[in-house]
């Protein structure tokens, strides 16, 4: 089926920023290790210090497909007020919920920039938890600047260090060149996006007592794609040690990177289509020429994910098991309810009104011809209520998102360190109501940024203001200590496979052992997990 792009790929906007408590303050500075930034002061105290836009890494523009390098020093304060530039990318669609969060940026190849939020201060004496944000939208498109990733709110409420970022993407940033060329500049040009995270990582540790943050206390969490990413990060020997605890939401699909053969395949024909005789040629084309020719490709300019390379990352995150590279970070992993009435809702809306007779056509996009009967008759009768187009998006959902959210869940289980699961049920009104709780739903709650997601969550009201209390509460506590658990929320036990506890995220939350028992032991006894995925 066709779905939007990738959704979550285009998580990359926002709302006229909130008029500042503290106009009239005086603009805070931050020295970094290359020289000094100035910001702003915002939130709804006047206390939050932000600077945008701040330089971790030196431009790739005549650099491409090689490692990130620092940047020229500078000693003048230059300008961290506004967000720098969105990384190369295809420009995805418009879809209307994310009108809210809608922040276009330009792009440029000049783009490794993050973005920070804090109430700390250089010798205020606190040690806060850092909450280091990896953006949605798959390996392809999207930037740290969407408004819904404001961190004002959550830097306010919890009193943590909140950090986002651009790194590269897509065929600039996943490219494997490797068997391409003999040039050791390309060696890792087919994780460089994961290694540009790992690089804002360290820019982060070692500016951790100047944001008052506490480099022992690095929590990295991302939805969607920027899920995938946390996973993708657990595996990588280069990040050990940099974050000590991740959340994955509503990303679980990439438990696994790509084989450098499918990813040499895929750079190849890249570069067929691009008419390049060599890397180097590749390397030298215009920005925007090579955009054209990603979505060209074979890749569509969709076809991307990190490189099994034996460099950067030496085996895949979650498979066949839970990478011993992270087997001491606690893991909060889940998703929504009903993540593909987004893009297979909106995507496609006649699939919101779908008859039993077309349903089975419908499904072969995600499940086996000579499995689909099976699967039909076996979700009818575990949901009697169902009718056509919710069995469809159902089977879709635990096909894209809850089914590999629960493998990982099962696998990190068996190791030392805890993992939490959740799944948010709240439904939000807009569409008429037909979305019930779909995919991105949850970046409103857990940045506490209702107000500037009504397009997705409806009007501001005491109801989202709820869900918004539970989640962001629950994401700091986790930062703070490893464990979700808050006075508003039931007992929340860790999950392991005798009783697989999951905490519903509802008006009333409520904690469900095995809620998703008649799907999982449905679809994944009839679909085996077949490859790596």
């Amino acid at each position: 089926m066709r779905a939007l792009p990738l959704v979550a790929l285009i998580l990359s906007g926002a709302l006229p920023a909130l008029a500042a408590s503290a106009a009239e303050a005086p603009r805070p500075v931050l020295t970094t290790g290359f020289g000094p930034v100035t910001g702003k002061v915002e939130g709804k105290s006047g206390q939050v210090q932000v600077w945008r836009g701040v330089r971790y890494a030196a431009s790739t523009e005549g650099r491409r497909f090689q490692r990130a390098i620092d940047p020229q020093p500078w000693t003048a304060p230059v300008d961290a007020s506004e967000f720098g530039s969105d990384c190369p990318q295809p420009v995805p669609g418009d879809v209307p919920v994310f009108a809210s969060w809608a922040n276009p940026r330009g792009m440029s190849e000049d783009c490794l920039f993050l973005n920070v939020w804090t109430r700390g201060k250089p010798g205020d004496g606190k040690k806060r938890p850092i909450m280091v944000w990896l953006h949605g939208g798959g390996y392809v498109t999207g930037s740290g600047s969407s408004h819904g990733y404001d961190g004002s709110r959550l830097a306010e409420r919890g009193d943590v260090v909140v950090v986002t970022l651009n790194h590269r993407l897509n065929a600039f940033g996943y490219s494997h060149l490797a068997q391409a060329s003999d040039d050791p500049r390309y060696a890792d040009a087919g994780n460089l996006g994961s290694l540009d995270i790992v690089k804002a990582l360290q820019w982060v540790r070692d500016h951790a007592d100047a944001l008052g943050g506490d480099a022992g206390n690095v929590t990295i969490f991302g939805e969607s794609g920027g899920a995938a990413k946390v996973s993708t990060l657990m595996a990588m020997p280069d990040a050990r040690g940099l974050f000590h605890r991740a959340i994955a939401q509503s990303g679980s699909m990439s438990l696994a990177g790509f084989d450098p053969r499918l990813g040499a395949a895929l750079a190849k024909d890249l570069m067929a289509t691009a008419g390049a005789n060599s890397v180097a040629d590749l390397a030298a084309m215009p920005m925007d020429a090579l955009v054209k020719a990603m979505v060209q490709s074979r890749s569509r300019g969709g076809f991307y994910r990190p490189v099994v390379d034996g460099r950067a990352l030496t085996r895949h995150p979650f498979a066949p098991d839970a990478t011993p590279v992270s087997a001491d970070i606690p893991l909060l992993v889940g998703t929504n309810n009903n993540e593909m009435r987004l893009q297979g809702g909106l995507g496609q809306p006649g699939n919101f009104a779908l008859t039993w007779e077309q349903l089975p056509q419908k499904l072969e996009a995600f499940v086996p011809a000579a499995a689909v009967a099976d699967v039909i008759a076996g979700m009818r009768t575990a949901h009697p209520e169902y009718n056509a187009s919710d069995v469809f998006f159902q089977v879709a959902t635990f096909r894209n998102y809850r089914g590999t959210a629960l493998r990982q869940a099962e696998r990190k289980s068996a190791q030392v360190a805890p993992v939490y699961m959740y799944r948010l049920d709240w439904k939000t009104p807009v569409e008429g109501g037909r979305l019930g709780t779909p995919h991105a739903l949850d970046i409103a709650f857990v940045f506490d940024n209702v107000a500037r997601s009504t397009s997705y969550t409806g009007p501001q009201t005491a109801q989202t203001q709820r869900m918004a209390d539970l989640m962001a509460d629950a994401w700091i506590a986790f930062a703070r200590t490893g464990n979700p658990a808050t006075p508003a929320l039931p007992k929340w036990p860790a999950y392991a496979t005798t009783q697989r506890a999951t905490m519903i995220f509802d008006l009333k939350p409520a904690v469900v052992a095995d809620p998703d028992a008649a799907e999982r032991e449905l679809l994944q006894r009839l679909l085996p997990e077949g490859p790596a995925r």
